[in-house]
């Protein structure tokens, strides 16, 4: 069976996937490796072109009659929300300014639409997104993945946690994103599958050295603190098992999508596999 897997370039995808990918664990199925930026995986699975994929837990809301979010491999936690960053603006500038954001389909967006919706979107990459508001080309950025960890070489400050913000209002992890996998796949390849990720996941935490030549390979920043402080926020408990607390947490990101009128109606209760 020949498989199409995408998952971004970013350390805790590469991380999670590497060994399966590099043919450091034992797997029944073949994978064609796809890597693309999230927005690009979340277009794609929009299209139904992905059998599994890495996608931002907004996009959920578009694709749950396809695919089945997988309770394995999720980008779920505290202290990991997106950061809505500015060289000079304030908070209070934020209704009708202009704002960097890295996709339509991102989680990033949501939240801060969910924040407060008033604002000028203009989709730009990710990676770019930083140096586009240092140029003050935008009033403002949404910062994702590891631009957490560079604001200071751009001269720009937080001005909003939108992970602080979700946390203090909801009392749950924030949902990022995390693997979808076609509904049309039988149970006994799914199960199989979320056993293989669980594994290629402690592979990679057991023998870290044998992934960081392909974390680097595709990584935006190669410095060593940079991967390492990524892949610790992003790859933890809940990326091991949502559990019940991972399970409501999309639950109620959705259900706040709803009542803003983001969303017409709640995801399917068999949305999780």
């Amino acid at each position: 069976m020949h498989i199409s897997l995408g998952f971004s370039p970013c350390p805790n995808d590469t991380f999670i996937f590497g060994p399966l990918i590099k043919g450091l664990i034992e797997s029944p199925f073949s994978f064609k490796e796809v890597i693309d930026d999230i927005e690009g995986l979340n277009k794609m699975a929009l299209n139904n072109k992905l059998d599994i994929s890495k996608v931002s837990c907004h996009v959920l809301g578009y694709i749950a009659d396809k695919y089945y979010f997988l309770p394995v491999g999720a980008a779920l936690g505290h202290g990991c929300g997106p950061l809505l960053v500015s060289k000079n603006h304030l908070l209070e500038e934020l209704p009708k300014s202009s704002v960097a954001v890295p996709g339509r389909f991102t989680t990033a967006y949501l939240l801060l639409m969910l924040y407060n919706p008033s604002f000028e979107a203009e989709f730009v990459p990710f990676n770019e997104i930083m140096q586009a508001v240092k140029e003050e080309r935008f009033d403002f950025g949404l910062i994702i993945h590891e631009g957490r960890f560079l604001l200071d070489r751009y001269g720009l400050k937080t001005v909003l946690d939108l992970g602080k913000w979700w946390e203090e209002k909801t009392k749950l992890p924030l949902p990022l994103g995390g693997i979808v996998a076609r509904r049309s796949f039988n149970r006994e390849f799914l199960d199989k599958l979320i056993v293989l990720i669980k594994k290629s996941i402690e592979y990679a935490f057991s023998f870290p050295e044998g992934i960081k030549g392909y974390i680097k390979e595709h990584a935006s920043y190669l410095e060593d603190d940079v991967i390492n402080e990524h892949i610790r926020l992003y790859v933890n408990n809940y990326t091991m098992d949502l559990g019940d607390e991972g399970r409501e947490a999309i639950r109620m990101l959705f259900l706040l999508a709803k009542e803003k009128g983001i969303f017409k109606k709640a995801l399917p209760s068999d949305i999780i596999y």
